[in-house]
C-alpha cells in the first residue's frame, strides 16, 4: 500500500502566520506539523510515502524532509501541487506514484494519538472499493459529517449547517486505485473545489465504502483554535510517535560522535 500526505493549500486561515511558510510546517509542539501525519503512516507500517505541497514554500519541505531517514526511511517522493482545488483534486496528482497500488491519504493537519494500523490491515483484506475512519467530535459543522442510520452510514455531508451526527470524518482515507477515475468525473462544488466528500458517497452508492472508528484523540490543525489545541494535546497526552523514535536516536548518535573525536 503506498501512502500520500497532502500538504498543500494556501493556510488562509492561520494568517499571517502563514504568509511566510507554508502552514503544514508550522509547529506542534516540539515538531512540525507534516512530522505527525508521516508518522502515522510510517506506524500503519506503509514505507512508500508521496508529500504533495504548493506555493512558494515547497523547497521547504525538501529542505525538513529530506530523504526521510528521520522517520526510519530510504526515500521520500514529492510532487507539487499548482493552485488549490480542494483535496480530490491534489490527490489526483498521485496517480503515477500509486501504480495500480491501494492507497491511504491522510490530510497534512491531521494528528492523532493512536495509530491507524487495524484499520489498514482491514482495508488490507478488503477486495475494493474505500474505507474512512470516524471520529466524535463536539463541532462536526467543520469537516466531512457521517449520517448514520442503524449503526451504517446513510450519507456523508460535507461541513453541514446542521450536522445529523457527531461523527465527523477523520483526514485519513483508504482507497483502491479506481480513485483516480472517480475524481475525473468530479464536478467542482459550491466552493469551487473538487470534494472527497463526493468521492466516499460514490463507494458508499456503490456499497463498498467501509468505516472504522478512532481510538484516543484526533484534531486538525488548520484554524488558531485547532493549532492551540493540538500543541496542547501532544504536549499533554502524545501522539503518535515511530517505536524507534529516530529523531532521538539520531540527535543521541551525534552526540556521541562529537565527544569520540
Amino acid at each position: 500500500m503506498k501512502g500520500v500526505v497532502l500538504a498543500g493549500g494556501l493556510g488562509t486561515r492561520l494568517s499571517p502566520l502563514t504568509r511566510v511558510t507554508n502552514k503544514h510546517l508550522l509547529p506542534v509542539y516540539n515538531r512540525p506539523m507534516i512530522f505527525y501525519p508521516i508518522e502515522t503512516l510510517v506506524n500503519a507500517e506503509i514505507r512508500d510515502i508521496l508529500i504533495v505541497t504548493g506555493g512558494q514554500n515547497a523547497g521547504d519541505f525538501l529542505r525538513l524532509l529530506s530523504d526521510g531517514k528521520d522517520f526510519g526511511l530510504h526515500h521520500l517522493n514529492y510532487a507539487y501541487q499548482e493552485g488549490e482545488g480542494g483535496i480530490a483534486d491534489a490527490l489526483r496528482l498521485a496517480e503515477h506514484f500509486t501504480a495500480g497500488e491501494k492507497l491511504c491519504v491522510i490530510l497534512g493537519d491531521n494528528i492523532i494519538q493512536g495509530n491507524v494500523l487495524e484499520a489498514k490491515r482491514r482495508f488490507d483484506a478488503q477486495e475494493h472499493g474505500g474505507h474512512i475512519i470516524l471520529k466524535q467530535v463536539p463541532d462536526p459543522e467543520r469537516f466531512g459529517c457521517a449520517e448514520i442510520v442503524d449503526g451504517r452510514i446513510a450519507r456523508i455531508h460535507e461541513k453541514p449547517k446542521r450536522a445529523k451526527s457527531n461523527y465527523a470524518v477523520t483526514g485519513i482515507y483508504f482507497y483502491d486505485a479506481t480513485i483516480f477515475e472517480r475524481i475525473g468525473k468530479l464536478k467542482p462544488s459550491a466552493r469551487g473545489e473538487l470534494e472527497i466528500t463526493d468521492i466516499n458517497n460514490m463507494f458508499l452508492e456503490e456499497g463498498t465504502l467501509t468505516h472504522s472508528f478512532l481510538d484516543g484523540w484526533w484534531t486538525d490543525a488548520g484554524t488558531f483554535e485547532s493549532l492551540r489545541r493540538a500543541t496542547n494535546l501532544v504536549a499533554e497526552t502524545g501522539a503518535n510517535r515511530l517505536p524507534a523514535e529516530p529523531v532521538a536516536a539520531a540527535a543521541a548518535g551525534s552526540k556521541q560522535g562529537k565527544s569520540g573525536r
